[in-house]
């Protein structure tokens, strides 16, 4: 899987997009601690996504920490006209990811953390579906695996000589 990382400038707008929250409990002889996990995805809705986790003891600092996290881990995914180029499955621990393209004015048929992560990446129009787990980090890192490992067109046309212009107008 060839991971198209993307390094942030300042211009650059950057969405965040709080994807689930966990509250974990600690029992000590003291008591309870109560401290809270926070998935964060973060995307500009022109192809570039990230996710990040954030840990700490209050819900804004886990949230702030998570985004933090989410900036430093960007990649490029092809968008194609609001969709994905092709089909593709992705396995991430328990989790099982299909994702299909669509015809324009179809929307986004996908359910919780996937539908968080194809918004923020700007995909406006494609088929998921989740198998398997529904734990929110594995859904996550599986579609953000599967938009990250899916090849572009424009690409696959210049290695094999032929022009975009020439594939779409036959």
């Amino acid at each position: 899987m060839a991971l198209n990382r993307v390094k942030i400038n300042s211009d650059v707008e950057l969405k965040d997009r709080l994807v689930a929250i966990n509250r974990v409990t600690k029992v000590t002889k003291g008591g309870r601690t109560f401290t809270f996990a926070a998935i964060v995805v973060v995307g500009d809705g022109k192809g570039v996504i990230g996710y990040g986790l954030g840990k700490a003891g209050e819900v804004t600092a886990a949230i702030s920490k998570g985004t933090e996290a989410a900036k430093k881990n960007l990649v490029k995914v092809p968008v194609l006209k609001g969709t994905i180029p092709h089909e593709m499955e992705t396995r991430f621990g328990g989790a099982f990811v299909l994702l299909k393209p669509a015809a324009a004015g179809t929307g986004l048929k996908a359910g919780g953390a996937m539908r968080a992560v194809l918004e923020t990446a700007g995909i406006t129009d494609v088929i998921a579906k989740s198998k398997g787990s529904s734990n929110p980090h594995n859904l996550v890192k599986a579609t953000i695996a599967a938009l990250s490992a899916m090849r572009d067109p424009y690409a696959i046309a210049g290695t094999r000589g032929v022009s975009m212009d020439k594939v779409f107008n036959g």
